[in-house]
């Protein structure tokens, strides 16, 4: 796994697991790998993985089985799409819009009917 150097590697292993949560890949009650299996596998030291771990167990993303290990919560889905939307139009959509206007893009050129494009 390759890390972006502006942004807390903890955050990245977050997204890629909530982008995971989001494609299916993790289904809600599996089972996701311990902090040291995932720390080796993308290469990180265990306590970061911990430190993703404890962020998305206090989201409510992933919950702690004591002794057996870390599941996708029930409602994972739902919670991770609420809180990329929530990003999406509180982070990205305002930096899209002011690109657009510095590039002189006009809204209805980027959101008109394309359909027939395709």
């Amino acid at each position: 796994m390759e890390f972006d150097n502006n942004r807390p590697i903890y955050l990245q292993i977050g997204d890629v697991l909530c982008d995971q949560i989001l494609s299916g890949v993790l289904a809600p009650g599996e089972r996701i790998p311990s902090v040291r299996e995932y720390g080796a596998q993308v290469g990180v030291n265990p306590n970061t993985v911990m430190r993703t771990y404890e962020r998305l167990t206090s989201d409510g993303i992933i919950f702690n089985k004591r002794g057996i290990g870390y599941f996708i919560s029930p409602d994972a889905p739902q919670r991770v799409l609420e809180n990329e939307r929530e990003k999406f139009y509180a982070e990205e959509l305002p930096a899209f819009r002011k690109r657009m206007k510095l590039l002189g893009i006009a809204e209805s050129a980027i959101f008109s009917d394309t359909s027939s494009e395709k």
